[in-house]
């Protein structure tokens, strides 16, 4: 890779770090709020994902000589704080809150797929399971009961994930 392919590749899997890092926490707030066992353990099994998707990232950071936001700890407490809420707003909420998140992940992770350099075939793969695992969180949100979310707060979800995501390719 050239080094502006490696730099480029390198702010992106950082946002790939960072939004992993919200979604531990959100998923890990959301099952602390749980009131239904099966969501508990469903939030639970999703958060687990997402620290197999961090520890991937964080490889691939430092395979491409790169670092992780260095605002991590304040998208964590962020995030968390935003998954206590949608939890405490009930399990059908946050069983929604979730599937909105991933459906937004999953077109994110597919913008990402359209700027990553077409060499670098590691950062592909990753990226690639991650939106798979990210669309099947979706998708059985949404067979456990999710609601489907009033308009106006997909469309703040998608604006405070525009702030984390532009912040988070520099910092």
């Amino acid at each position: 890779m050239t080094p502006e392919d490696q730099a480029l590749a390198g702010a992106l899997m950082r946002v790939n770090h960072t939004g992993e890092v919200c979604a531990q926490a959100l998923y890990e707030a959301q099952a602390l709020a749980a009131r239904q066992p099966g969501v508990r353990d469903h939030m639970r099994a999703a958060a687990q994902d997402e620290v197999d998707h961090l520890a991937w990232t964080q490889a691939r950071l430092t395979a491409l000589k790169s670092r992780p936001s260095l605002l991590d700890p304040l998208w964590y407490a962020g995030a968390f704080s935003i998954g206590w809420v949608a939890g405490k707003a009930g399990d059908r909420w946050s069983l929604g809150f979730m599937a909105e998140t991933e459906r937004q992940v999953e077109q994110h992770l597919n913008s990402h797929l359209d700027r990553l350099p077409a060499g670098d075939v590691a950062s592909r793969a990753i990226v690639t399971q991650m939106r798979d695992d990210e669309a099947r969180h979706a998708r059985t949100a949404i067979e456990y009961g999710g609601a489907e979310l009033p308009r106006p707060v997909a469309w703040l979800m998608r604006r405070a994930a525009q702030v984390m995501t532009t912040v988070a390719h520099r910092l």
